[in-house]
């Protein structure tokens, strides 16, 4: 598409977050993982995909209105596992407990910029970590691990992103910030 960008929208991470969820990944050490570098971070709400330029003050006029219907929430950590599909994983996430605000944030987001009603989403809060090499074989076995101490995810606003794809990895940028009310 000419003239259009990849977007989607995130909470960014705190940084102290950041380090601490990688501080996680020591025991996933294998040829197969690829880790997401810790800039790329983010708390997944809604990817929108290749849009036109033109499009963007739309979206940004839908972000902001879909931000003043919410509050902040806070997110509470489980685990790093394997996922979406833990018999075939494309991924390593850290996924937090549902939480009906975050549910109810994600299908709103939906809603609102796919402009069509959508059945009740199966929204998993989660931060993808590391994804596996297609060219590799997946290891045996990923244990899930959990943190020692409490972690929690404060979500005050959401962020529109953009993503240019690079090698080894995209690079991630925020357009534009949005504070929850």
């Amino acid at each position: 598409m000419k003239d259009s960008i990849r977007l989607f929208v995130a909470a960014p991470l705190p940084l102290q977050l950041q380090e601490t969820l990688q501080q996680q990944l020591q025991p996933y050490t294998h040829p197969s993982i690829r880790f997401v570098p810790a800039q790329n971070l983010h708390l997944t709400l809604y990817f929108i995909g290749n849009t036109q330029e033109q499009q963007l003050p739309s979206i940004k006029q839908h972000l902001e209105e879909v931000a003043q219907r919410h509050n902040p929430f806070i997110l509470d950590f489980e685990q790093i596992e394997p996922g979406p599909d833990q018999k075939q994983p494309r991924l390593l996430w850290a996924r937090f407990k549902k939480h009906p605000a975050f549910e109810a944030l994600s299908q709103d987001l939906t809603e609102t910029l796919t402009q069509e009603p959508v059945k009740k989403l199966k929204a998993i809060p989660h931060v993808t970590l590391a994804r596996f090499r297609k060219d590799r074989q997946l290891p045996k076995e990923l244990p899930a691990t959990t943190s020692e101490a409490p972690l929690q995810l404060a979500v005050p606003g959401l962020a529109l992103w953009q993503s240019e794809l690079a090698s080894p990895h995209p690079i991630y940028s925020v357009l534009n910030y949005f504070n929850l009310s």
